[in-house]
């Protein structure tokens, strides 16, 4: 008994020194975040500038959960923001301590065509202030590609090469496991080509799908291959996409050389080799380590960089999916970014606004919450002027009809111009197991939307009224802000999607130019003084815990080996199906609004995580109840 009482109180004690040790550690990452703050601009030494892009370049880097990121059940890839790059290669041109460019791109997974063409215009501006450019990848995919091209000097690792796939590929259609399950899917929708409930009520595209999809593809690849030929006119790029098979086999199956014989690179050789070229112009490092050179980091030039946050012109960002309710940077949650601009309306002396859009769209009321506040900066007397990233797609479309101007580029993906809806009943899946459902009504609609039993004819035709009107209410919109009838207007809407040089000749938008011209039109409009036109970033300040955390986890991650091959790249590069996969059940089960989205168009921009924010439309509201 005696033994039972000892090795009781051991126990116990070790659990009081778990729980004190705990406590500490808890408190101590407190403290350390509420007076960590990122590091002030340090002095900038010379040497190359590195971007190290080992993750995605996005409009706006999404906040991840401290908690989450602690327990390790949140680690995320890294985000880069366009903007920061942009910057820092801006400055780099005329900064004497910046001797080159590096972009090391062997962990780089994309960042959308109308992202990277900016990036690309940029490194353009680096190398016309004659400073060298260096890349180096293992294997280069098509968006680290497109910002090879336009370096000085092209690197690929001799065990790897490129690996171009253009575009197009494969979408998940679920309709015969829902068959096999016993899922009854009740769609309501407008637009001949909102596809993205065919997911879950055909096996494969419908023909108007495919012929739009094709379209698009075609048009953004197109664009890929000018581009890329511009920047890098000795590259045989044609026969090289056009059988990649015969140029391996010319070299043996050698990758790394098939590329080089084809123009696309210009160098074969490791990191320490390319390390060592680079020490030659930006000179040697004083770590002792092989291919090591002296460098500036991205981060550290940004802050040293970056713009007072103090001008005129505010730029509001819509920026991932639309959503309703509260949600931090990454995801344009309704009521975040509405109460942000009516903030910044309230307490800045705001001369004109320019919404940046990077979505593909979501909730309708979330959208419909954001419009709303973009306009009241219209009736304050501000020109509002859109400028569209690489998606501007359905709900984002939505947001930028209250534009005085709309700016988009060529590779822009928008319009999507439609409305849909759509609820899972479960009735046959229960009648698999032998449940069954009974009871009164006092009305049609009592009960519904049954996901039980059933949904009734009744609710089924308000619900396909619903969505009737609404898709009116957007192509109304539409057509008084484009001054074009409603007829117009519905014969380019239907939910097609247009890449930006379509939508520019249907009048969809007016001017091909990025986020630095939407500005300069801005101030134009509001008769400001070009040498005040700066920008006003309407957003939300970073969580300094969350950014204290973060920074830990990615210093723990970046000493981490992955895999570079050419079959673990690819895959890697794939496994957004798995992740669509997730998306998608989330969306059958949990997202019963009426929803302005474009599914197609989320394979086109940078990588982001799958949000898992509710639905607050018309079937959510009837779900609560029936719930």
């Amino acid at each position: 008994m005696a033994f039972v009482k000892g090795a009781w109180r051991i126990l116990v004690a070790i659990k009081d020194g778990l729980v004190l040790l705990f406590l500490l550690l808890f408190f101590g990452l407190l403290y350390a975040a509420l007076s960590w703050s990122p590091k002030p601009a340090a002095s900038v030494n010379s040497g190359a500038l590195v971007l190290d892009l080992d993750g995605t370049i996005v409009e706006q880097p999404a906040e991840a959960d401290p908690m989450a990121l602690l327990s390790g059940s949140g680690t995320r890839m890294k985000e880069y923001r366009l903007s920061d790059i942009v910057t820092a290669l801006e400055a780099a041109k005329d900064d004497g301590k910046v001797k080159a460019v590096v972009l090391n791109l062997d962990g780089f997974v994309g960042g959308g065509q109308v992202a990277l063409a900016r990036v690309g215009k940029a490194l353009d501006g680096v190398r016309a202030a004659k400073k060298p450019v260096f890349a180096f990848a293992t294997i280069y995919s098509d968006d680290s590609y497109q910002l090879a091209a336009h370096a000085s000097e092209t690197w690929v690792d001799p065990l790897g090469g490129v690996a171009i796939m253009g575009r197009g590929g494969s979408a998940l259609y679920y309709k015969g496991l829902i068959d096999k399950l016993g899922i009854n899917t009740h769609v309501y929708r407008v637009g001949t080509y909102k596809s993205f409930v065919e997911s879950f009520v055909r096996t494969d595209q419908s023909p108007e799908a495919k012929q739009a999809n094709q379209a698009l593809a075609d048009a953004l690849w197109q664009n890929w291959q000018e581009e890329v030929a511009k920047a890098r006119p000795k590259a045989k790029l044609t026969a090289y996409v056009g059988d990649p098979a015969a140029a391996a086999q010319a070299t043996g199956g050698n990758l790394a050389k098939a590329a080089e014989n084809a123009g696309l690179v210009d160098r074969l050789g490791n990191e320490v080799a390319f390390g060592e070229r680079v020490a030659k112009v930006a000179g040697a490092s004083s770590e002792q380590q092989a291919g090591a050179f002296a460098s500036i980091d991205l981060a550290t030039y940004v802050r040293a960089r970056k713009p007072a946050n103090d001008g005129q012109i505010g730029v509001l960002t819509i920026a991932g999916e639309i959503v309703d309710g509260e949600a931090g940077p990454g995801t344009a949650a309704g009521d975040t970014v509405s109460s942000l601009l009516y903030k910044a309306l309230a307490e800045k002396d705001l001369k004109a606004l320019v919404v940046r859009v990077d979505s593909p769209g979501g909730s309708v009321m979330a959208s419909e919450k954001i419009r709303d506040a973009i306009m009241t900066a219209k009736s304050q007397g501000l020109p509002v002027v859109v400028s569209m990233g690489n998606v501007a797609a359905s709900g984002g479309y939505w947001v930028s009809t209250p534009a005085n101007m709309i700016f988009a580029e060529p590779d822009t993906i928008t319009g999507s111009i439609g409305v849909f809806g759509i609820l899972p009943s479960f009735e046959g899946t229960l009648a698999k197991m032998g449940i069954t459902t009974d009871g009164v009504r006092t009305t049609p609609l009592s009960g519904q939307p049954d996901l039980a039993g059933g949904t009734t004819p009744e609710f089924d035709r308000i619900m396909q009224m619903g969505v009737e009107d609404i898709y009116a209410r957007f192509v109304g919109l539409v057509a008084e802000a484009r001054r074009k009838t409603p007829q117009q207007i519905d014969a380019i809407a239907q939910g097609r999607v247009w890449d930006g040089g379509t939508a520019r000749q249907i009048g969809l938008v007016d001017r091909f130019g990025g986020l630095e011209d939407a500005i300069a039109e801005a101030a134009r409009l509001a008769k400001v003084d070009p040498a005040k036109a700066r920008a006003y970033r309407i957003e939300k300040e970073p969580d300094k815990f969350a950014q204290f955390v973060q920074s830990i986890v990615e210093r723990e991650e970046d000493d981490k080996g992955n895999s570079r091959d050419m079959l673990a790249r690819q895959a890697m590069l794939q496994r957004h199906w798995a992740m669509q996969a997730i998306s998608d059940v989330k969306a059958l089960v949990s997202g019963a609004g009426i929803r302005a989205d474009c599914l197609e168009c989320r394979g086109y921009g940078a990588p982001r995580p799958v949000n898992g924010a509710d639905e607050r439309g018309l079937l959510a509201m009837l779900a609560t109840l029936w719930r």
